[in-house]
């Protein structure tokens, strides 16, 4: 696909324009889906997707940790800084092998300044609080990033697995423009609530895995490939009681996608594609050909019917497993005291 032929989009009402898909560079050096890639093959695979039409790139301190930044600083360099919009993220931190969640004010100011020294920016242009500090009200985290926005060092605040009502008291203190959420065939529990609330606040809506973290790539298969996975072991319905029952759900979604004469990851992808032009998926690879084939799903039409069809392959009661285990923060707990106790303390 030439780079014309990837639509634009507005995310959220501040003026954020990307590109309708997205490119998370997670996977590229950080370890959670097994070791890090040729730092030069990765910077060949980001400037490969900008020239192919996708600018929106995602990334975040915590993946590495550090070294995504620094490779997105170098991938960066030459001009392409003014190709794409950069999101990173704060607010994960590993202190004595210790993962801590912070919204503190300091924090979130030294958590900024280390990250545009990383990207070897002066601005960030959307940059999100990756999961919720619940030991204080989101205004005061919400209050430092506005302080960030004024002085030019961020254009655009954003959100991570944040509860609709967290995302209600945050937009109060200043306009988010996108809350990013896990979003696929297999992970629909933010339809009830959470995207409804970002588009009454007119909020743009990131999808990340919707791939399933590979799983619709090649089901089972794309599983086993990934050797040293820290992630997968925390996700239940990748566990093998689990996913055993799970792979009809793949098989079903491959034979659809042989109906149609594409693949089940394009299939897959253009699912949320349908979901409405305020919506970015931002499916993550390593593998030029394997990005070549993801935005070719900008392609793939679906009438309502298929779409049905499509939903039913994976609802609720078909899917087996959480997609985190307890101890990982998701929106589902993320609600943060009142402000008056702040105040009060």
């Amino acid at each position: 696909m030439e780079a014309g032929r990837v639509r634009r989009i507005k995310l959220g009402s501040q003026g954020l324009e990307v590109s309708a898909q997205g490119l998370g560079c997670m996977g590229m050096s950080a370890a959670f889906y097994g070791l890090p890639k040729p730092e030069e093959d990765m910077i060949a695979l980001i400037h490969h997707a900008v020239h192919s039409g996708i600018t929106f790139l995602d990334t975040s301190d915590v993946y590495g940790p550090f070294t995504n930044e620094i490779l997105l600083g170098k991938a960066l360099k030459g001009g392409v800084r003014e190709k794409v919009e950069l999101a990173t993220k704060f607010g994960v931190s590993y202190a004595d092998g210790k993962r801590e969640t912070r919204g503190d004010p300091a924090y979130v100011r030294a958590a900024c300044e280390a990250s545009l020294k990383r990207l070897q920016l002066d601005c960030i242009d959307l940059y999100y609080q990756h999961r919720i500090d619940t030991r204080l009200p989101i205004e005061v985290t919400i209050g430092e990033l506005k302080k960030l926005v004024e002085e030019g060092k961020i254009k655009y605040i954003g959100m991570s697995e944040a509860s609709a009502s967290t995302i209600r008291r945050a937009h109060a203190v200043h306009p988010i423009t996108a809350v990013q959420l896990e979003w696929s065939l297999w992970s629909r529990d933010v339809e009830e609530e959470i995207i409804p609330t970002c588009r009454e606040l007119g909020i743009g809506i990131v999808a990340y895995s919707p791939l399933a973290r590979g799983f619709f790539s090649s089901g089972i298969k794309a599983v086993e490939k990934i050797t040293n996975n820290q992630l997968l072991k925390l996700i239940p319905r990748f566990h093998p009681e689990n996913l055993e029952h799970n792979k009809t759900i793949f098989e079903r979604v491959n034979e659809m996608a042989t109906r149609k004469g594409c693949t089940p990851s394009q299939l897959a992808l253009a699912w949320v594609h349908h979901q409405g032009n305020d919506v970015c998926p931002i499916p993550g690879t390593t593998k030029i050909e394997n990005f070549n084939q993801n935005i070719e799903a900008l392609s793939v039409k679906l009438t309502p019917e298929e779409m049905v069809e499509l939903e039913s392959f994976a609802s609720e009661d078909v899917v087996k497993g959480d997609r985190y285990s307890s101890e990982i923060a998701t929106w589902e707990t993320s609600e943060t005291p009142p402000l008056s106790s702040w105040k009060a303390a």
